[in-house]
């Protein structure tokens, strides 16, 4: 109930118009679950929208038929029937109450603006399907344009804000953290309709499990600072180049040496995961077992990175060989905080013997990872935030190769509709982009993506 608190009191401080809605002296049923948003054509809900019509029609004392021009936003609830909240626009048409019965399409709007009147109305349906019944719980309306902003856009802005709310489980400790994150979450939705501006791929940026973050949060909660400090690079010995061109698209999913994506949580170890997922694809390839190897071990052992303050793939190798190398997720279980060293050399299930550097050439690193298995590399993710499916193809001035600040994997390639794409293992969690996955534009060195392309030797 916190959350719908918050909610209640950012309308009362960031939307005029909201404020004047949601004022309610209406009971209301107990409300068991959440609200669910539901498409403005959904058949059920247009059917809700026309009852509230007509009861508004009925409750109303002006002379001409008034109905609604356009849903602004809609949920439901179960609640011993249906429940809907219902946010439109309404008004005046050129049909007289006397000359009809009830609200009709053919009933055309005044073309001028001023005399359609339109109000900004929130109904609330509460329907029971069973018994042929329903019941407007709620009414309110107001002149569209009171605010000195548009009363729609803050609307819609609101709803947003629920529905991320819902959706990614957030909850803040006051209305002033509530306020600040949908400020952050306005700021970052322009953000996000820039970058779709201007992407030359089929990306879809917009609202993600970040969105109420600010760049500086979430380069602090989820990427790697260290990656950038070329001065920390250590070179690794160039590895020896495939033996022939890369195919047109290659996947390792479809022949089983990447497991399942993983989280790292609100901690900079995107390094070790990268690297973790690497030997299990190295080991895959030498023994034909899958192992689900442990990151946590790394972000606990590793002593010459730095946890969740970030790390180096080619410090993570030289850690594992020292240790002797990995125990398994399940021996080993990752936490997302640096702990004590509990490794146990009795427990190891993958070592490695060496560590070797790819070629910054694309087709060469396609062609590698064809022969010997998925690859650590590392980009600049800048558009990764707010991207949510599709090719990315930002701008270079969005992803400046020399800014490279998060670990990946690269686990295969191919074309979507003639677009030459990476497919890229994340570490956030399968509700992250594509079931986990960020596809990043292929052949122009975008974002950095080929400059520290690296992997383990399993012998």
């Amino acid at each position: 109930m916190m959350e719908l608190k918050l909610i209640a009191g950012l309308v009362l401080a960031v939307v005029c118009a909201a404020r004047a809605l949601e004022e309610d002296g209406s009971d209301r049923p107990l409300v068991p679950g959440a609200p669910v948003r539901i498409s403005e054509t959904d058949p059920e809900l247009l059917k809700a929208v026309r009852f509230a019509e007509e009861r508004y029609n009925v409750a109303s004392n002006g002379l001409h038929i008034r109905r609604v021009s356009r849903i602004i936003s809609a949920s439901k609830q179960l609640v011993k029937g249906i429940r809907y909240s219902i946010t439109v626009e309404i008004g005046r048409t050129q049909c007289k109450k006397t000359d009809v019965l009830h609200v009709s399409e053919d009933c055309e709007f005044f073309p001028e603006s001023h005399k359609q009147k339109t109000e900004v109305c929130l109904f609330e349906v509460w329907d029971i399907p069973w018994q042929n019944k329903s019941t407007l719980l709620k009414q309110k309306c107001q002149p569209a344009g009171l605010c000195s902003f548009r009363t729609t856009e803050s609307l819609e802005l609101l709803t947003k804000f629920k529905d991320f709310m819902t959706t990614y489980n957030r909850s803040y400790i006051s209305q002033e953290e509530a306020q600040k994150r949908l400020r952050i979450f306005q700021q970052n939705l322009k953000t996000a309709e820039t970058l779709q501006s201007l992407d030359q791929g089929t990306a879809e940026y917009g609202v993600t499990k970040f969105s109420d973050l600010t760049e500086d949060e979430f380069r602090m909660m989820y990427l790697n600072p260290m990656l950038s400090q070329w001065s920390l690079q250590k070179k690794l010995k160039p590895a020896a180049p495939a033996s022939k061109a890369a195919a047109e698209s290659w996947d390792w999913r479809e022949h089983g040496a990447v497991s399942p994506v993983k989280n790292q949580g609100m901690c900079g170890s995107c390094w070790a995961f990268s690297v973790t997922g690497n030997i299990e694809g190295q080991w895959f390839k030498k023994t034909g077992q899958l192992l689900s190897l442990s990151e946590q071990e790394l972000v606990d052992c590793d002593k010459l990175d730095q946890a969740c303050g970030g790390g180096l793939p080619s410090n993570a190798y030289e850690a594992i060989e020292n240790l002797g190398g990995l125990e398994t997720e399940t021996d080993y279980t990752y936490t997302g905080h640096k702990q004590s060293c509990g490794f146990t050399s009795g427990k190891v299930a993958a070592y490695i013997n060496s560590s070797v550097e790819l070629s910054k050439d694309e087709n060469d690193i396609a062609a590698w990872l064809v022969e010997n298995g998925p690859v650590s590399a590392a980009l600049n993710a800048f558009a990764m935030q707010f991207y949510r499916k599709g090719v990315s193809h930002p701008l270079k001035i969005f992803c400046n190769p020399w800014m490279i600040d998060h670990a990946v994997l690269l686990v295969g390639f191919g074309e979507r509709n003639g677009i030459p794409f990476w497919a890229i293992k994340n570490s956030w969690g399968e509700d992250y982009g594509e079931q986990g996955y960020y596809y990043l534009y292929k052949g122009s060195r975008l974002c950095g993506i080929n400059k520290m392309c690296s992997s383990a030797v399993v012998n």
